[in-house]
């Protein structure tokens, strides 16, 4: 496989930053992460980092090399990534639980897959053309697909979601693909502080005009710029497949054809990520709670003034 991958997260204008993105890589198969912690909610960060953390240890085990059941991995990853959430309040006897929102996508096979709960959103660009996004799990965006055409679109508060990882009830998800790709397609996940603050449209058309590396840091600038001083934390990872021949020299670019058999590479911060654990114990949560807290702790005192 041949790809370039950008990501970037920035806090704009809350006291602390709850979304979490990462990404990893096989041999033959890669999968992209973006999690939003819910505000209301403790320790959205919590969330969405339990979120990442649980979901690429399950694919570090059944990527040898590529996922066999990419449906069925999406299935238990998100339900396992919502369970151990759970677990995590019960064990922290909190009156309510974290919660976050989730998309992931895993390329593979020269194909493309993707789930998502809530509103953090998947945009898949081709020849400068919108091909697929996401619809969010809003009572905004449910009512909108109902209503019909010609019709005012009702009063709804966007934010407002049916479905999210750490609630109560079983979350809610789709999934989509396999969508075979195509060189140069673009494939981007992000929070909701930047699709809220640039429209479909812009999103389209600087995805397609420059190099992923370059297109990420100006989306994020024009959404800080376009929330103004109380924008939302604003994080993307964007990926373009099989770049073309100035492919070595592009910002980002991984190539997988050297790598070796059993390789596993991941930017999401480690916990479970051990491939001697062959289940989500007691140990490994402890573990991963800890490892969480103390990140917690350091950016804590990272913004202490």
């Amino acid at each position: 496989m041949k790809f370039s991958v950008f990501q970037i997260s920035r806090k704009g204008g809350r006291e602390k930053n709850e979304d979490r993105m990462g990404y990893c890589y096989t041999k033959a198969s890669g999968l992209f992460l973006l999690a939003d912690g819910m505000g209301g909610h403790p320790e959205g960060e919590v969330a969405a980092q339990m979120a990442l953390q649980v979901i690429s240890a399950l694919y570090q085990k059944e990527a040898v090399p590529e996922i066999e059941d990419v449906k069925g991995f999406f299935h238990r990853a998100i339900l396992a990534a919502h369970r151990q959430i759970l677990r995590y309040a019960a064990e922290k006897h909190l009156n309510d639980t974290p919660r976050t929102t989730l998309v992931a996508g895993i390329v593979q096979s020269g194909a493309a897959h993707w789930v998502h709960c809530g509103d953090s959103r998947l945009y898949f660009v081709r020849h400068g053309e919108l091909l697929a996004r996401t619809r969010d799990h809003s009572y905004l965006e449910q009512r909108e697909g109902e209503r019909p055409a010609g019709h005012p679109s009702p009063v709804f508060n966007r934010n407002v979601l049916y479905t999210c990882l750490g609630s109560p009830t079983k979350p809610v998800f789709d999934i989509t693909g396999p969508v075979p790709l195509q060189q140069g397609d673009r494939i981007m996940l992000c929070s909701d502080g930047l699709w809220g603050n640039v429209d479909d449209a812009s999103i389209v058309y600087h995805l397609a005009q420059k190099p992923v590396a370059d297109s990420a840091p100006d989306l994020v600038e024009k959404a800080l710029f376009n929330g103004g001083p109380h924008c939302d934390n604003v994080t993307l990872v964007t990926m373009e497949w099989e770049t073309p021949d100035s492919f070595e020299s592009t910002r980002g670019s991984i190539s997988t054809d050297s790598i070796e058999e059993g390789v596993f590479a991941s930017t999401v911060q480690a916990g479970w990520l051990d491939s001697t654990v062959d289940d989500l114990d007691d140990a490994a949560i402890e573990r991963s709670i800890a490892e969480i807290n103390e990140a917690i702790r350091r950016s804590a005192a990272r913004n202490k003034p």
